[in-house]
């Protein structure tokens, strides 16, 4: 949340240049829109921290509950069981970090940072979005972590409210929303770059590799991760989609002329979409 609050103040800070602009953006801000849509991101974003400092520890009896449901684990989840490494949670955090500045880094390129304010805009809204999804849905659903099963951890830890937050994983959302951000803007800033594979490359190893870190540290079971991961991409790759210019659209009317195999001669306009 903290860096939320962030962007959103550099954001804001940067939109009166947008008057100032050089080049021409491929996207499109609409303060009523997306000021609503970012406000009620953030909003329930809040909302759903609110929810998970409100839950309750599990009782003795709902510990040992989670504990005889052992068995019941899905086989995609079954093998996390018990994972437990201090190490691979921090380790998680360092990409995890990082990922948030992948998107300020595309403001060394000169044709995004003559647009920063609506870039950070944009960025802001799809963090805001992610956050909402991953807030709301862990502060009202309960699932214990891989940790939780594992005997290495005092019972304090193992039936505290914060074991109760496996589903889903926040840290590879965020990640995902953050990449993915960074790679769309630099595409669709950049359409010839001979970079774009490269960029996408990396946008898509990052989250996995956090997703794998907090496999193995015991915070998410694998089906957390992948559906962190892919509403994260979602958000990370639609949200700046959505924004795109109209005219920016693959649509177009040629006109055509001709002459039949019956020697008639015609005048007709084509519809062209490129993809």
């Amino acid at each position: 949340m903290k860096i939320l609050f962030a962007s959103f103040f550099i954001a804001l800070f940067s939109l009166p240049s947008l008057a100032q602009q050089k080049s021409t953006s491929p996207y499109e801000w609409k303060w009523k829109r997306d000021g609503i849509w970012t406000g009620a991101g953030l909003g329930a974003s809040y909302l759903g921290l609110s929810l998970i400092r409100n839950k309750d520890d599990l009782t003795p009896a709902e510990f040992q509950n989670v504990l005889d449901k052992q068995d019941n684990i899905n086989f995609l989840d079954r093998w996390a069981v018990g994972n437990n490494s201090e190490k691979a949670s921090e380790i998680s955090d360092i990409p995890f970090a990082l990922s948030f500045a992948a998107p300020f880094v595309l403001l060394f390129d000169d044709e995004v940072n003559d647009h920063t304010g609506q870039v950070l805009g944009i960025y802001l809204e799809s963090m805001a979005t992610t956050g909402a999804l991953y807030s709301i849905t862990a502060g009202l659903v309960n699932r214990s972590r891989p940790y939780v099963y594992s005997e290495e951890n005092s019972l304090d830890r193992r039936t505290s409210n914060n074991g109760q937050r496996s589903f889903y994983s926040g840290h590879v959302a965020a990640t995902a929303t953050a990449t993915f951000f960074a790679a769309k803007a630099f595409q669709d800033f950049n359409p010839d770059s001979a970079g774009i594979p490269y960029v996408w490359a990396g946008a898509a190893i990052l989250p996995a590799a956090v997703g794998y870190l907090r496999i193995e540290a015991g915070q998410h079971f694998l089906t957390d991760v992948l559906l962190g991961y892919g509403l994260g991409a979602l958000a990370g790759y639609y949200i700046p989609e959505l924004h795109k210019r109209k005219d920016d659209l693959n649509l177009g009317l040629t006109p055509v002329m001709g002459r039949t195999r019956f020697g008639d001669t015609y005048q007709a306009l084509s519809l062209n979409y490129t993809f």
